[in-house]
């Protein structure tokens, strides 16, 4: 058995735990923060059987795309930069880990 892990930007996350669902995937949802933005995550975990875990990559990464955002150079930028130039940032995505289960027991 395995665990994913899957962090996503928390406006994907509605269409993809939608889409796990659908296809018979039990879905535990964490909100998180984190990234350079410090914005909304969702944390997702999903126990599967080994031979679905690519199943579930496929949909995560269907539905969890990454997009460019301008966001204020000021933001994080530092000194250096002039505060009136907005900066193209890339979010969204997902960030998957696949962890060994040593024991499962559904008490």
């Amino acid at each position: 058995m395995k665990m994913i892990i899957a962090i996503m930007n928390s406006d994907d996350a509605p269409v993809v735990i939608q889409n796990l669902m659908k296809q018979n995937f039990s879905v535990t949802k964490l909100s998180s923060t984190g990234g350079f933005l410090r914005s909304g995550n969702v944390t997702v975990l999903i126990g599967v059987d080994e031979s679905k875990v690519q199943e579930v990559i496929d949909i995560v990464a269907k539905y969890s795309k990454s997009r460019k955002q301008l966001i204020p150079s000021s933001f994080e930028a530092g000194a250096c930069f002039d505060p009136s130039v907005p900066i193209e940032v890339t979010v969204g995505g997902a960030t998957i880990f696949v962890v060994d289960v040593d024991r499962f027991e559904k008490v």
